[in-house]
């Protein structure tokens, strides 16, 4: 989930949905409300701490966050140096788990399509939305965690790219590669917020509308794909708060014409292979969790 969380474009909870984690990471997340504290009361810490799944939470989140800050630089070098195979895997990760959504529908009836088309319309929209330019104040930065941590748990919206669109995802990644102590506080903070009021949200639609609320969720993903196509066309340019040139617009197009008018090679045997690589682990994955 922290590899996936770093990259913008994909979702940190597309990886908690197909290894299987999603609905214990969001009820385990809800039970941290005021009611914990009688529940501490009643049966002390032991009993609290196994109430809210304490272990399982502590070991996810350490594996995100060190996944985080050792996987930062790693991502923005591939980004920069080998982007079509690393877009490539990622675009056959979101294919597959499309795919392991649907076979958790119970009924497509039409109300079910109408949580689809409104997932797909939301996705596609952000992934058009020109990028703000936000300073990286006190208020912005606990504002950008609260934000960014709803869609990093959301499959589909990836919480990187909602950081690229407010323009905040630099400075967050300039602060993980310097370790910036006071402003990583401030976004984990507004992270905390964030996370503790959204998955009350989200585990009681899972609850109440599990089947529109999944069909929803995949067209969250589905709308998305444009945004993670491998062969792109940058039409503009911005400078981030490290002074780099990084992409600012971008026309997707198909692997010959990506040849013909960037003058670089496609790399499309060895993107298909990425794509493989993805699916084959998400099915060794759900192989794996149906074995135990």
């Amino acid at each position: 989930m922290g590899a996936a969380d770093v990259v913008p474009g994909v979702s940190g909870g597309t990886v908690a949905f197909i290894t299987g984690i999603y609905e214990t990471l969001l009820e385990s997340i809800r039970r941290v409300n005021p009611s914990l504290i009688g529940v501490l009361r009643s049966k002390g810490i032991k009993g609290a701490f196994e109430h809210i799944n304490g272990l399982f939470l502590i070991s996810l989140f350490a594996g995100i966050l060190t996944s985080v800050l050792t996987l930062a630089k790693l991502i923005s070098w591939l980004l920069v140096t080998h982007p079509v195979p690393l877009w490539s895997f990622f675009f056959g990760l979101i294919l597959v788990s499309v795919w392991h959504i649907m076979r958790q529908i119970h009924s497509f009836e039409l109300s079910r399509w109408i949580g689809f088309i409104l997932g797909v319309g939301l996705a596609y929209a952000m992934t058009v939305l020109n990028p703000l330019h936000l300073e990286p104040t006190a208020i912005n930065i606990v504002l950008s965690g609260a934000v960014a941590i709803c869609a990093m748990i959301l499959p589909g919206i990836s919480g990187s790219f909602i950081l690229l669109l407010i323009g905040m995802y630099s400075p967050v990644l300039g602060a993980l590669k310097g370790l910036d102590i006071g402003f990583l506080a401030l976004f984990i903070g507004g992270c905390l917020c964030g996370l503790l009021s959204f998955s009350h949200l989200l585990s009681w639609l899972l609850n109440r509308f599990r089947d529109i609320t999944l069909m929803f969720l995949m067209g969250l993903m589905v709308g998305t794909l444009p945004k993670i196509w491998p062969w792109k066309q940058t039409l503009s340019w911005r400078v981030n708060s490290s002074g780099e040139q990084v992409p600012l617009l971008q026309k997707n197009l198909m692997p010959h014409s990506f040849e013909s008018i960037t003058g670089t090679s496609s790399q499309l045997v060895l993107a298909v292979i990425m794509m493989l690589l993805a699916i084959g682990l998400v099915l060794a994955l759900e192989k794996f969790a149906e074995d135990k």
